[in-house]
């Protein structure tokens, strides 16, 4: 099969040919129908987040199964799912407690295997993290969920407990926090984008920000006064949805008394003990969250909410997605996140 190859970090990815995954027991192999490129992509790329080279990168995607390991009972031949990018072991009392996002023994298309970004890609533990693909979600959409989306929603439902008539700030308006900004809306909330790209937040708004702040220049300090300045009084749920130190505290000073931090973004390497204002979480009694991904079990009350069969308006995602590219232009859209704010590229292999 034809695969983007991860050779040397840093160094651009070529399309080779490589042999065809061999199915797992438990698990499928897919026909890849499309995959998203993700910032936690080029982490890994970049060396930050470290996998073993050669590595074919990609965990956002949606396919075909093509191949049924032995054991697996819930999926056939020709069946069009979708997976969380972590995918549970499905055995543990981690996963039996429905958290198969933080499973100890978890598998990740992209990062503990090759992943997406291939015209075929192996998934562990099928009867537990696939996920059927409804009728109405073309295969783009369904590639852009797995993991920014994904991250977004519980971010946002789990954590967040983003009510009607609340205010979300999202800082960082790349395909994380453009998801945020949508599902912040189909909830009911209103929400106000950070960021320093003028396109990022011009796209911020045209999904539907209330509000949209250029902080270029800004410090932290001055990014949390401003947000408390748009919202009467800062936002009742905040979200790093970028992964750097400045965007984590300024989020933390954006909120409320009493409000809610979620760390989204990767924070890796030098950042990964990144400081937070600990005196202002104490003083207001503000609360600090991590998000690693979605279960599949809480993929259909998401799919529900973007397709509007929740009761709610639905979830368009066509300005969500930037541009689709084939697998010959995938590692020019992976340098490209360097710059980030186009919405999100999806591969069709």
């Amino acid at each position: 099969m034809r695969a983007v190859v991860i050779d040397e970090a840093g160094v651009l990815p070529t399309v080779q040919d490589v042999p065809d995954p061999a199915c797992p027991p438990g698990g499928v192999v897919l026909d890849v129908s499309a995959t998203g490129v993700c910032r936690s992509d080029w982490h890994a790329w970049q060396g930050h987040d470290p996998v073993p080279l050669p590595h074919v990168p990609g965990h956002e995607l949606a396919g075909t199964v093509r191949e049924v390991g032995e054991g697996v009972t819930r999926w056939r031949v020709g069946d069009r799912v979708t997976t969380p990018f972590v995918c549970g072991c499905g055995a543990c009392p981690t996963c039996a407690a429905g958290d198969s996002q933080v499973c100890p023994q978890q598998t990740q298309p992209g990062f503990t295997g090759w992943g997406s970004w291939a015209e075929r890609v192996a998934l562990h533990a099928a009867d537990h993290n696939l996920v059927a693909l409804p009728d109405g979600l073309d295969d783009v959409h369904a590639a852009a969920l797995g993991c920014r989306f994904a991250t977004a929603y519980r971010a946002l439902v789990a954590h967040g407990g983003v009510q009607p008539g609340q205010w979300v700030a999202v800082h960082g308006a790349g395909g994380a926090g453009l998801s945020a900004v949508l599902i912040a809306r189909a909830l009911g909330a209103r929400a106000v984008a950070v960021d320093l790209a003028p396109a990022a937040l011009d796209r911020a708004r045209t999904l539907g920000a209330d509000a949209a702040l250029d902080a270029r220049g800004l410090t932290p300090e001055q990014v949390g006064e401003a947000v408390h300045d748009l919202t009467d009084g800062g936002a009742h749920v905040s979200l790093d949805a970028f992964g750097a130190p400045s965007a984590a505290v300024a989020s933390v000073l954006s909120l409320r008394r009493r409000g809610r931090h979620v760390q989204v973004g990767l924070l890796l390497g030098d950042a990964a003990r990144t400081g937070l204002p600990m005196d202002r979480v104490v003083a207001w009694e503000l609360a600090v969250h991590g998000t690693h991904g979605l279960a599949a079990h809480d993929y259909p009350a998401m799919l529900q909410l973007i397709t509007g069969d929740a009761g709610g308006p639905g979830i368009p995602l066509d300005g969500l997605v930037g541009r689709v590219v084939g697998l010959d232009d995938a590692p020019a859209a992976l340098a490209d996140l360097a710059t980030g704010g186009g919405g999100i590229t999806v591969i069709r292999p």
